[in-house]
């Protein structure tokens, strides 16, 4: 610490406990005692006294040797205005996919990240790097670039990371150039992305907009080398905008005014 500054506070208890709230993931759903210790960085003494407060307030379950999340967490998760989005999209998501045979995800905008809401595929799709909750960077997929399409651009230049996230060689990591295919994006309706979250993979978004904001978008991704129906492009604007009709409808509905602002 250099002289002059002040001490950085110490986390909190309640830091700690959302450090091992966190440690759990798609692939570690049941995790033991020593590896939450592993995963939050946290003693192991220390886990042991938050695992027993937080299995008294039910956000954490006893699962044979280990632990797991409690179904309390997503009850949580479903009163978000996030989740009322998934809720209306669900439909127009399943008809998509159905049509396409293709994945179609529904995602947000996060900061400078996409976060998923859901996540529809077949058993034979190629294995990437969504799930439902995950985090990607805006930069490098369809759905990102459809979401920030809708931001303004000189605050998008002056706040983005300086170079940008890359998941692979092809990622956009240059900022002028993003911003000049965000312009294409606002001009045609569709993000596309070959190539720059994960080899292989190809993709287009399309945005949701209510009211002049983008509150989401929908994609569907495929396999770079094997082209999409001619008229996938059609379908997909189709149903963002099928969703945001009813994101329209939902909100003339009393107490629902703020849930599809800026930040869903």
């Amino acid at each position: 610490m250099k002289a002059g500054q002040p001490a950085a506070e110490p986390p909190s208890i309640l830091s700690k406990a959302f450090e091992l709230l966190r440690a759990f993931n798609t692939n570690d759903r049941v995790m033991t005692l020593s590896e939450l210790a592993r995963a939050s960085e946290l003693p192991k003494s220390t886990v042991h006294r938050l695992l027993g407060r937080l299995m008294e307030l039910d956000a954490i379950e006893p699962h044979l040797d280990g632990y797991k999340l409690s179904l309390s967490m997503i009850q949580l998760g479903a009163n978000t205005p996030a989740a009322a989005l998934r809720d209306l999209a669900m439909p127009y998501l399943a008809a998509l996919h159905r049509w396409t045979s293709q994945t179609v995800h529904l995602g947000v905008l996060r900061k400078f990240d996409v976060v998923y809401l859901e996540k529809l595929s077949l058993p034979d799709a190629p294995v990437g790097l969504t799930s439902v909750g995950a985090r990607l960077p805006a930069n490098c997929t369809a759905v990102g670039k459809a979401l920030l399409a809708g931001e303004n651009f000189e605050d998008l230049e002056a706040f983005l990371p300086s170079p940008l996230p890359m998941l692979t060689a092809d990622s956009i990591n240059d900022i002028p150039r993003l911003i000049r295919q965000l312009r294409e994006v606002c001009e045609s309706g569709l993000a596309r992305e070959y190539n720059e979250s994960l080899v292989g993979v190809g993709c287009i978004a399309s945005p949701i907009i209510v009211h002049g904001f983008t509150i989401g978008a929908v994609s569907i991704s495929h396999r770079a080398n094997e082209p999409l129906n001619p008229k996938a492009e059609t379908a997909l604007r189709d149903a963002a905008a099928a969703i945001a009709r009813q994101a329209k409808e939902s909100l003339r509905k009393p107490h629902r005014a703020m849930w599809f602002g800026h930040d869903l």
